[in-house]
């Protein structure tokens, strides 16, 4: 009988031991879950037939997380993941706090004035969630929201122009350099510096034109003097 009670009171410690490690187990796992359900999430779509592209949405998480779609309506969606720095994140949510997270919030001018495409902004926080549409707008902070993903847009359009150029069509690239110039020129580029790796990987190549691996020298170097050296980030490496 002896024998029998401290088995059992051997078994005790044991139990403890294991029910404590499942309850932190627990509260690791459902840390993250909990934190993503409570991210905001910024969403900009542009929607323009005819154009090209006719489809372009951008959404900016206050997590970290950031996707793009850029396509034609015929396509199928295909966001993809891209990195935001986080003084434009900032200015995103700065500007959506603005307008109130859109909530209950008309933009539209109501004047019978071109189609310039349909715009929306959208903002979303767990089961919060507020959206307003567009043609064209005269309130400030909105028309600064959209050039900041407009901008956004540009980049990454010039970054896959000029990452598809370097792969498949090397006689091409001077002219996508030339794109990238003249958006460079117009400061209509957010992050600049994003673009670094591609050009260093242009002004390395041999098997590009002399006159597109200066280019893309020249570029980078203007680029790396206006961006503190802290915010330079290290050359990107191709994508498979």
């Amino acid at each position: 009988m002896m024998i029998y009670m401290r088995r059992e009171n051997r078994r005790g410690p044991l139990v403890l031991w294991l029910a404590g490690v499942l309850w932190l187990g627990a509260i690791f796992i459902s840390a993250p879950l909990l934190h993503a359900a409570d991210a905001a999430t910024i969403t900009y779509r542009r929607v323009f037939k005819g154009s090209n592209p006719e489809f372009i949405e951008i959404k900016i998480g206050d997590d970290g997380t950031a996707t793009y779609d850029i396509r034609q309506l015929s396509d199928a969606p295909d966001p993809e993941p891209f990195h935001v720095d986080d003084i434009v994140r900032m200015k995103v949510f700065e500007l959506a706090g603005e307008l109130h997270d859109f909530e209950g919030l008309d933009l539209d001018v109501h004047r019978r004035i071109a189609d310039l495409g349909q715009k929306t902004f959208r903002y979303e926080k767990g089961a919060e969630a507020h959206e307003t549409h567009y043609n064209y707008t005269l309130n400030r902070p909105a028309t600064q929201l959209a050039l900041v993903f407009e901008g956004l847009f540009l980049q990454q359009r010039d970054l896959m122009d000029l990452e598809q150029k370097l792969k498949y069509d090397r006689l091409g690239v001077n002219d996508s350099l030339r794109q990238f110039e003249m958006d460079l020129a117009q400061q209509a580029l957010p992050e600049p510096d994003q673009f670094l790796g591609v050009l260093d990987r242009i002004g390395a190549e041999t098997r590009v034109v002399d006159v597109a691996r200066q280019r893309a020298r020249a570029l980078a170097e203007r680029i790396r003097v206006a961006t503190p050296e802290s915010a330079t980030p290290a050359p990107a490496k191709a994508k498979p």
